[in-house]
């Protein structure tokens, strides 16, 4: 990249990013969103900690009312924590990111999904169905999310865990174990010094 070009897209990201913060209920100090027309709804739920990067075309989306129905979402980014581009975090109800949380691009965290799968609302159209949910997606400290894996509503991932690329998560995975696969299978990867 050119000095030039550099110097200018350095302006263009702290500008935005002032004129950005206040759209949040929290905005951390040292925390960067690149610089995207990408989709923001519901920043007034939504709590960045220190020193979080939100990549490029990122949506963060915390829906307080879909269809007449009403919801009371939150969406809080622990410090030090790095989305990837592309990344969708909706929520309805609560989804929590603890510090220094990685995600490769292209990941889905959602604790909401378009309706029930009773035979009336299946004869409707996804987008006029009710939105659901399960509950609050947790996702504690040092978790590493790799790219286009998916975490459903409901699940709480413990420290230190890893989600493979592509993974679907629809269970608990706990601290240091490693979920992969379509849907996910949840692996022991701790392991133990050996004694001399």
């Amino acid at each position: 990249m050119k000095r030039v070009d550099k110097l200018f897209f350095t302006v263009r990201w702290r500008l935005y990013n002032a004129w950005i913060r206040r759209r949040f209920a929290a905005f951390g100090r040292g925390t960067r969103i690149y610089p995207s027309p990408d989709l923001l709804v519901g920043e007034e739920y939504v709590s960045l900690g220190k020193d979080v990067t939100i990549g490029k075309h990122v949506q963060l989306t915390a829906w307080d009312h879909f269809l007449g129905q009403h919801f009371t979402p939150e969406i809080v980014i622990g410090d030090g924590c790095a989305i990837g581009d592309g990344a969708h975090i909706t929520a309805v109800n609560r989804i929590e990111l603890g510090k220094n949380v990685l995600t490769g691009k292209y990941v889905l965290i959602s604790d909401n999904s378009h309706g029930a799968t009773d035979s009336a609302e299946l004869e409707m159209a996804p987008n006029q169905r009710r939105l659901t949910s399960k509950g609050p997606v947790v996702i504690e400290d040092n978790v590493w999310i790799g790219e286009k894996a998916s975490i459903l509503s409901g699940v709480h991932i413990g420290k230190g865990a890893i989600i493979g690329a592509g993974a679907v998560v629809t269970k608990d995975v706990p601290a240091g174990h490693m979920a992969l696969g379509v849907p996910a299978r949840i692996l022991s990867m701790v392991k133990h010094d050996e004694k001399e």
